[in-house]
């Protein structure tokens, strides 16, 4: 979810860019503020932070369970 938030930043700082606007708020939507943010969110991703739950060991958390004859397998 962070990388997604995170590409939707960079877009939204691109084209900024590229128009060469800042909606009127020139401290708030500046394109360095914009690829912090982005570069934060990515940082996030890339250590962990929000990706989801996770497969632990507790009971019912490793995945899917097939008893007797698995589907597919002949």
């Amino acid at each position: 979810m962070l990388a997604i938030a995170a590409a939707v930043v960079f877009g939204f700082a691109l084209l900024l860019d590229l128009l060469n606007t800042d909606f009127g708020a020139p401290d708030l939507f500046n394109f360095e503020t914009l690829l912090l943010i982005g570069l934060l969110l990515t940082a996030l991703y890339l250590a962990g932070v929000g990706s989801g739950p996770r497969a632990g060991s507790g009971s019912g958390s490793s995945g899917r369970r097939f008893y007797g004859r698995r589907p597919g397998r002949g």
